[in-house]
């Protein structure tokens, strides 16, 4: 019987990053005959149905609802099954329950800009400090990460084992396609993601350039940069373009100018790999993983800055030979990362400890 169960509970049918970093990881953990435990269909030859309605698009009610599971039924299946050990792609596993079990951390995200009053800033506060204390082996995405880990929890180093991410060159790659008149953001529209201090600087640059705003709607945010780009007499130049399917993610970054990606904080910064990959630009934040994730590769500015975002986005408009520059040095950086890389990594550590 095999010995590893997979917690893949959090995963829903529109892949945030989380969800493509356990996707793509898949079928190196099939190769230890692993049960995965998912809500929806996934390429697992043991396959063990989770409930619904326990992912993010139900909210804080779905996270209650996954954290029951966790809790409660998560153990159950696991002395069921009499596993060995359970792995987890997120900071998700059984308290007090003698689990065995190795998760993932991409970020502390949720303690640095979250709130008392936040639900998800509670469970990394209350929650998580528990989950790594217990665990038997901790993942982090990047060393930005696991200095993190060490500085806000006391974990130690060598408790900890640092596997980049990746990119998948079957969906992302240049077309040597002459760039469109737009901009390109990609990701979520929460407050970290500094989108407020992006349109205000696309606000300087002039002529017919345009910002797309990817990202799924969310009221808690979306309504706000909707207000901000009416009051800055924007709305011919910023769009909120919505989710973008993986298919056609591609196409929109190969034509965009550049991906600007001014984050206050990422724990790795997966778009920056998945732009460089298809040719694009990439301007993005010289805080947290990101340098680590660009390298050489992009232009870094001071998230904090209006006018340093502002200057590079224009510099990119007046200059062909800038952007032909970095979307040479991009291609060359995203050959550092591969899945099989970050697979390989993984699965030397899930044997470890089998």
């Amino acid at each position: 019987m095999p010995g590893l169960l997979v917690n893949f509970a959090f995963l829903h049918p529109q892949p945030t990053g989380l969800a493509t970093y356990a996707l793509n990881l898949l079928p190196y953990l099939n190769t230890l005959e692993a049960y995965v435990a998912a809500p929806f269909p996934v390429p697992a030859p043991q396959l063990l149905p989770t409930p619904a309605r326990m992912t993010a698009q139900e909210g804080w009610r779905g996270h209650a609802r996954r954290l029951w599971w966790t809790q409660w039924q998560l153990p159950r299946l696991y002395r069921q099954l009499q596993s060995q050990l359970l792995f987890s792609p997120i900071p998700e596993a059984p308290l007090w329950q003698n689990c065995r079990y190795i998760v993932t951390v991409h970020d502390l995200i949720p303690l640095r800009f979250g709130t008392w009053s936040s639900r998800l800033s509670n469970y990394f506060r209350f929650v998580v400090p528990q989950i790594l204390h217990q665990a038997t082996h901790i993942l982090c995405n990047s060393h930005s990460t696991a200095q993190e880990v060490q500085e806000f929890f006391h974990i130690k180093p060598d408790r900890l084992t640092v596997i980049p991410l990746a990119f998948d060159p079957d969906r992302f790659y240049c077309l040597h396609l002459p760039a469109a008149n737009y901009f390109l953001y990609i990701g979520r529209h929460d407050r970290h993601k500094n989108l407020p201090r992006l349109i205000q600087a696309f606000r300087q640059v002039k002529g017919d350039y345009e910002l797309w705003i990817s990202g799924s709607y969310d009221r808690r945010y979306t309504p706000a940069l909707e207000r901000l780009v009416a009051a800055l007499d924007l709305g011919g130049r910023v769009k909120f373009v919505g989710y973008i399917e993986r298919e056609n993610l591609c196409l929109l970054l190969n034509q965009a100018i550049a991906l600007v990606l001014p984050s206050l904080w990422e724990g790795f910064g997966l778009p920056v790999l998945e732009a460089m990959a298809c040719g694009t630009p990439v301007i993005t934040s010289n805080l947290s993983a990101l340098p680590e994730t660009a390298g050489d590769a992009a232009i870094l500015v001071d998230p904090y800055n209006i006018d340093d975002i502002a200057d590079k986005m224009k510099e990119l408009t007046r200059s062909e030979s800038l952007r032909s520059h970095l979307r040479q040095l991009g291609l060359e950086r995203v050959q550092n990362f591969s899945w099989q890389k970050t697979g390989t990594a993984t699965l030397e550590v899930l044997r470890r400890y089998l």
